[in-house]
Order: C-alpha cells, then structure tokens, then sequence
C-alpha cells in the first residue's frame, strides 16, 4: 500500500529538513594559513545564515574534516576555494564552484550565494581551475609542475646511481669512454639508474598530460613521451629529450579534453573513459608524432651536424661557445646530443679538441644550478635546494640532466642562463686547446686522466658554472619581482619560499604566494604549556598599561588572573610577557620591524638584531605579510635566532602593511626561528592561530586588552 505524499510537516523537523547543506575544500599552494583562514570564513558565513557546512582542509599536514560519501550525497553544492588543483570527481553531479583561496577569506558570503547557481559536475570531468577570484596559476603551469615533481625522483635516483657506479666501477678504456666491466656488480647499478633516466621523460609527458586530461590522458601522455625520447621510431639519431616530452604532454592532455567533448551513447560512456579515449589518443598522438613531428627533427638534427662539420678548422672560441650552447640547451636533449655525437665522433680522426670543448659545458648546467640554489636559499623551495645537491654531485659527473628539473619548472630563466654559461665554458675549452679522449664530460674525465690541460679544463668548468648560477639568480629573482607586482593583491608571501613547509611536494605547486611560509610555520609550536608564575612587565612598556585601560572592559578579569596564575607564555613558550608589548610606536613598516626585532631582543635569543632585520625585510620584499583584517604576521627563518621566538605588538593608529584589503596593521606578531627549526606540530599551531585570528570577537579582545598578562590571558584560547 502506497501513502500519497501529503504537504510537508510544519513543525520544527521542516527547517531541519529544508535547511541548505554544503560543502566546501580549501586548499592554497603551501597549505598553512590561508587554507584555514578561508575554511574560518566561510563557516561563519554558513553559520550567520543558518546554513550547515563541512570544510575539508588540505593543508600541508594533510586533509582534515575531509568529505565522506555520505556527506557529498547529501549536500546541495560545494564550494571549492583553492589556488592549486583539487580532485573533483568526488562532487559529480552536484554544483561545483571553483575560486582562488583568497575569494574564501574576502568574500564568503557571496560565494554561498553564487554557488547554488553555480554548473554542475559532469562524471569524468577534469580538476578545473578556479572560475574567478584570487591570484591563479595558469592551467598550463600548473600542469608543467605537475609533471616535474613526479619527475624529479627519478632524474635523481637515476642520476645517482649512474654516477656512484662511474665513480667506484669505471676505468677510461683506450677505444674510448669510461667503461664498467659488464659482468660486475656496478654494471647492475649503472643498469638500474639508466632505467630511472629511461622512465623520467615519458614520467613527465604523463603526469602533465594527467593533470590537464585527468586519468584517460596518463596512458596517451607517457606513450608519447617515450615515443618523443625514442629516435629510432621516426629515424633519429637523438630523441627529442624532455622538451618533446613537455610537447607530448600537452598534446596529450588537450586531445584527450577535446575526445571528452564528444558526444557519444548513453552506453557507451562507462567504457570511454578506461578504454576509447586512452585507445584513441595514444593511437592518434604515437602517429602524428611518428609521421608528422618526427620526420622533422630528424632532418633538422641531421642537417645541423653537417653544419657543425663544416665548421671545424674555423675559430676555436666560436666553435667551442656554439657546441656549448647546445650542449647547454636541452641537457641530453637532441641538440645537446647532436653537439655530444659530433664531438665524440671526431675523436677517431684524431680531433679531440672538439671533445674538449664539449666536455667543459656538459656539467655546467647541473654544476650552476646547484650552485644558485646555494648562491640565493630564498628563492628556492626546501624540495629545489635538495634537488640542488643532487645536481651539484651529477655535475661532477658529467650528468647534465641533473639540470632538467629547474630548466623544466622555470624554462624562461634556467635555460637562457645554461645556454650562457656553456657557451663560456666552450669558449674558453676551445681557445685553451683543452681535448677529451673519451666521449664523456665533467670533472670525472679529468680526475682519471682522460683530459689534456687539466688546469684550463677546470678554469672553463668554474667559470662556466658561475656564470649560470649568477645569471639564474639574477633572471628568477627579476621574474620573482615581476610576477609580486601583477599579484600585488595576494595574501601572505611568495611561493617559493612558501613550499618549504609542503616538504616532499615538488613542482606541485608551487604557486603565487598565499601562506606564510616556512618561516612563520615553524616558529609557533607546540600546545600552550603550564609553568611558573608570569613575569613582571617590561619597563619600557609600562606606561602603556593606563592608555589601553580604557578599552578593558572586552577582556574578563579573570584572563589578567589566569595569566598572573598559569603560564609564564603561550604558543609552547615562544611567547611570553617579555615578548608582548600593547603600544607598537613606529608608524611604517620597516620600523616596526625594527621595533618587533628589539622586542624579541629582550629573550637573549636574538644573536645578530640587524640580520634578523635584514631577513624579514627580504620577506617582505617577496610579498607582503599583511593578512587583512588588521593583521600582520612579519617572520624570518635565520640563524640571527638561537631558538624560536614569537612576539607581539599593538599598535594604535596601525601600520601600512600593504594588506589584501587595505586595512592598516594593528596586530602584529613577529615570528622569529633557527634555520633547523621544522615540525608538524608548528604547522598546527600556526593554523590553529590563523584561524582564532578570524574570528572577529577574539580580535576584539586582543586589540581592548589593557596590559601584557592579559594579552597572553587572550591568547591563551589558541589551541
């Protein structure tokens, strides 16, 4: 017996049942504070509408509150406020909206609003971009990173091998080489590492087409890769190395976007996805490679060596810096190979010049980039300096792919400054008569005695080194420069220092600054912990208790006693009454800074006040630390500490921070912390404060508290 559906109740379980469910994830490139500033926002937003919402986090410790299946079953849209991707296959058919993570700081309110005429999530979509709102990746950037972090562990891995089992298995041969005798145990390791080099081209072929096309695009991509990195398929001498791979890549991942769009039968939608379209696009992308690109490089890699050939006998410096410009260009690439065979087959006329000139810039590139990241720490991630040793140890070597990861993430500036600095080293190689018996560079060559004029050898390598490293420096601190200007709106600083935090996470993603980065996420740590009784007030603050009487009726008096009673600091210590001043005198930023560093002075744990200075100020120079809603958080991850510190200040009239939203900055914690200070639990407490310091009533607390223990009193609420 079926009950005709009847009117809905009227009583209180109605509101429950019409009441608005929705989701949201947040998520920024380093996946600190404004992951759980937007997540903050918007549950208040949600919450002064009457709305139920579940944030999921996806901070650098991981997803957290994540989205079950029951909760995506059950909501009525989802609000995606992330600025790198976010799988959206979880939220098929449901109203999907996508904006920057800096939209769900400043404008929750209208993204509940708009999301429920936001379109809805077709099943196999693609992660998408955000429609509107915040600073933004371009798709094609962040698919270029994507693929060079899965690529970098094996450029490293492979790297390494080959060269540990150069160095401790090989010998120089008289026809030629260095040689591991096949048969031995090093001729097993070499073996291993030559797979990993194998696997790193169509490795980034796939995961950039993956991270346009989604999964059907990760089978045509690494084909295509391998296809690129495979001459003899369109009759090549040199494959076409990591730059075909990034050609084969994006024209994976859009073929597959493209065949997606295709209208097909109801009953055949399951299959296209796992069958038709990888089936299709391989097909599609293998042949017009094969047939269409192909043909191409093989004449044009061939017609540049006869070129190359009849160069010789002419200058030794133009010969040596044209050589090195190539070798320079695509690291192992077709151009680098095409100047490497020409070298390495003259030497059984008897020209070992040639030779010579190649194996001074062969190590160049991974020598200089190694280098910059030593040269200029900040502008590198804590993921790009390790790849940066990597590469150093490769260069001595003669493995110039120890470069492809940075000429990969920053193409405009790596290889400009690589094609510099080989052309030098070939010069130089070439105008001192420098010659190379065996078909193999680096400094190793020399080491065991397979290079005449050792000395000059070593001077091009050097040089040639320095100037890459120096060039990089200066062409990625100028694009830095340029790309702070055009996202002079962001929150929180750059991203390159940023990623520290997201230890482990290549290329992923890095992208325009909006966290706070290593600095801030390691200096605040730990639970609030229980000590002796608090200190008296500093002197030199004392007169500021009276001025900020007034306002103290905001804060309960029993947080002044709580702070007498309890705790000597919060934030695990970091912060005491020592470190807290309620009046902050400057009127700019720079002397606040000042100011900040002479209060965190008063610990004995700042050892060098002016490099401490120095250090927040160059953080700030890569992106402002004003966060809106009257908060700045200036910090500095330097060895002017002697342990991680926190201070905090008031200031009355505010400071000009440069803040997203033009407020004036009238709280101000300055985060000070060693270079070896790391730890998750920094991370939480970080977001844990950044999310107290949206909530609009503990502001106004901190901003009417009259003296130092009842700021720490206040403060104490965090965690």
């Amino acid at each position: 017996m079926t009950i005709p559906a009847g009117p809905p109740p009227t009583g209180g379980g109605d509101s429950e049942q019409q009441r608005l469910r929705l989701l949201a994830v947040t998520a920024c490139p380093t996946g600190i504070a404004h992951t759980y500033m937007a997540a903050e926002k918007l549950a208040q937003a949600a919450e002064s509408r009457g709305i139920d919402m579940k944030v999921e986090t996806q901070g650098s410790i991981g997803a957290e509150n994540v989205l079950d299946d029951n909760d995506v079953k059950h909501a009525d849209g989802v609000i995606v406020a992330a600025d790198k991707d976010v799988d959206l296959s979880r939220f098929a058919g449901k109203r999907v909206l996508t904006v920057g993570v800096a939209e769900g700081i400043r404008h929750p309110e209208q993204l509940i609003e708009r999301v429920m005429s936001a379109p809805v999530h077709t099943p196999g979509g693609a992660p998408t971009a955000p429609a509107s709102g915040g600073k933004e990746r371009s798709v094609g950037y962040k698919a270029l990173m994507n693929g060079v972090s899965y690529m970098i562990p094996f450029v490293v891995v492979g790297g390494l091998l080959i060269a540990i089992s150069l160095s401790l298995g090989g010998h120089t041969d008289p026809s030629g080489g260095l040689v591991i005798p096949k048969d031995s145990f090093w001729m097993d390791v070499n073996n291993i590492g030559v797979i990993g080099f194998t696997l790193m081209v169509p490795i980034l072929s796939g995961y950039i087409a993956y991270a346009i096309g989604d999964r059907p695009a990760l089978v045509p991509g690494m084909v295509g890769g391998w296809i690129a990195n495979t001459g003899e398929l369109y009759d090549s001498k040199a494959g076409a190395g990591f730059i075909g791979a990034i050609v084969t890549g994006f024209l994976a991942g859009y073929l597959v976007l493209w065949i997606k769009k295709v209208p097909v039968p109801k009953f055949a939608r399951p299959i296209m996805p796992i069958i038709v379209i990888p089936i299709v696009a391989t097909t599609a992308l293998g042949m017009f490679f094969i047939y269409v690109i192909g043909e191409p490089i093989s004449w044009v890699f061939e017609n540049l060596t006869d070129w190359l050939s009849g160069m010789t006998g002419t200058s030794a410096i133009l010969l040596g810096a044209i050589l090195g410009l190539m070798i320079a260009f695509d690291m192992g690439g077709p151009v680098n190979k095409t100047a490497f065979l020409f070298g390495a087959g003259l030497i059984a006329t008897g020209n070992q010049t040639v030779m010579g000139m190649c194996a001074a810039a062969i190590p160049v590139m991974p020598l200089g980039q190694g280098l910059a990241t030593l040269i200029r720490k900040r502008l590198y991630t804590e993921q790009e300096r390790e790849t940066g040793l990597a590469s150093l140890f490769m260069g001595c070597f003669g493995i110039s792919e120890g470069a492809i990861p940075f000429a990969a993430a920053r193409p405009a500036q790596v290889i400009p400054a690589n094609m510099l600095g080989g052309a030098v080293a070939g010069a130089i190689a070439g105008i001192a008569g420098v010659e190379d018996a065996v078909p193999h560079g680096g400094p190793i060559v020399a080491v065991l005695g397979a290079v005449s004029g050792v000395p000059m050898f070593f001077v091009a390598v050097v040089i040639g080194s320095a100037v890459t490293a120096l060039t990089t420096v200066a062409l990625v601190d100028l694009a830095e420069r340029r790309r702070r200007g055009e996202a002079g709106v962001e929150l929180g600083v750059g991203a390159r220092e940023a990623v520290l935090v997201g230890a482990g996470v290549g290329a992923t993603g890095a992208g325009a600054g909006a966290g706070l980065g290593a600095s801030g996420a390691a200096a605040v740590a730990g639970v609030p912990k229980q000590a002796g009784p608090a200190e008296s007030a500093d002197a030199a603050v004392a007169g500021d208790h009276a001025e900020g009487a007034d306002t103290a009726k905001a804060v309960e008096p029993a947080d002044a006693a709580e702070a007498d009673d309890d705790s000597s600091g919060v934030l695990s210590g970091y912060l005491t009454e020592q470190t807290v001043k309620v009046r902050l005198g400057a009127a700019d930023k720079e002397a606040a800074i000042r100011e900040m560093a002479e209060l965190l002075g008063r610990t004995g744990k700042v050892v060098d006040p002016e490099e401490l200075v120095a250090t927040a100020l160059r953080r700030e120079a890569q992106g402002t630390t004003g966060l809106g809603e009257e908060i700045a958080i200036p910090h500095a991850k330097t060895d002017a500490v002697s342990a991680p510190v926190v201070g905090f200040a008031r200031s009355a009239e505010g400071v000009e921070w440069d803040s997203p939203d033009g407020t004036k900055a009238r709280l101000v914690f300055m985060i000070a912390v060693p270079e070896a200070a790391a730890g998750d639990e920094h991370l939480r407490i970080l977001a844990l404060l950044s999310r107290k310091l949206m909530n609009a009533e503990f502001r106004e607390r901190l901003l009417a508290a009259p003296d130092e223990p009842a700021v720490l009193g206040v403060l104490r609420e965090v965690g």
